[in-house]
């Protein structure tokens, strides 16, 4: 098995991950299981979460795949009630679920006259369940299953949660005004679990990665071809590392923020992991 990028031992711990079929938290589920950790790995698709739980088995550690819809409240008070029966009460969440969609997202970057009566869509055009769906399923996706999981956290030691929000939430990017809000609403929504567990021995964090090219917006960044689309071009020039981020490259801060000793005085933080995106003005 792999050692970890720092010295976080996460022996005897229970890790729960959502979104852990997709690439960086099937990614985030390993990188804990390789600290020690009991991992359940939750996903909507529960094939690929099982997957990547026989990876993690393959490699030494201890993981069991669930099926679970983060929007769902009944399935996630059972999937963590079988998850405490399984292989114990959960120290760790991952909020890693999440995503956009296309009803929700605009052609174009910038409006302009006559687009209203276009084959484009517009702004006036954005679908108003597409907008709600992704609202939905990056906000209440990360607020359910704190439900379903906290519980099993509140008066112990040495328990965290943390959030998976983005650095659109710190500056919108064009084209997605649902996810972009959707984000923010998390990065907040980070900071005031942090205060209202302080009192119960629950940190609460997120980290905000930049641009990491994934299945997820790949359609945003290459053409079928393959060749990079204007927008990577732009993402590029506003990153300071000129490159898209690797999803090893989390593995540093993920660990940093759940290690009870390096962290122990940390919460309510948005760790930005961007290559330099956030401090640069464009100038």
């Amino acid at each position: 098995m792999k050692t970890n990028v720092i010295n976080t031992d996460l022996t005897g711990k229970v890790a729960v991950v959502t979104g852990a079929g997709g690439v960086l938290c099937s990614n985030f589920s390993k990188v804990l299981a390789r600290a020690g950790a009991k991992v359940a790995l939750l996903d909507l698709n529960e094939d690929a979460a099982s997957r990547f739980a026989k990876e993690i088995e393959d490699e030494g550690g201890v993981a069991k795949a669930y099926a679970c819809n983060v929007l769902d409240k009944e399935m996630c008070y059972k999937v963590a009630d079988e998850v405490e029966k399984d292989i114990g009460k959960c120290d760790i969440l991952i909020n890693g679920a999440g995503g956009n969609n296309p009803k929700a997202t605009t052609d174009k970057e910038y409006y302009e006259l006559g687009d209203i009566d276009a084959e484009t869509k517009s702004f006036f055009d954005l679908d108003a369940s597409g907008v709600g769906f992704v609202f939905n399923l990056n906000f209440l996706g990360t607020l359910i299953p704190t439900q379903a999981f906290a519980r099993q956290m509140v008066g112990r030691t040495g328990c965290n949660i943390l959030n998976i929000s983005s650095m659109n939430a710190y500056t919108p990017l064009t084209k997605i005004p649902a996810y972009s809000g959707a984000k923010a609403a998390v990065s907040n929504f980070t900071q005031w679990l942090a205060v209202h567990f302080s009192k119960v021995g629950i940190r609460v964090n997120a980290i905000a990665p930049g641009f990491f090219s994934t299945k997820q917006n790949a359609q945003l960044l290459w053409k079928a071809d393959g060749s990079p689309t204007a927008r990577t071009g732009k993402i590029l020039a506003a990153t300071p590392m000129n490159r898209f981020g690797e999803s090893e490259e989390l593995e540093g801060g993920l660990l940093f923020l759940v290690n009870d000793k390096a962290a122990s005085f940390i919460t309510g933080v948005v760790l930005p992991i961007d290559g330099g995106f956030s401090a640069y003005s464009g100038v």
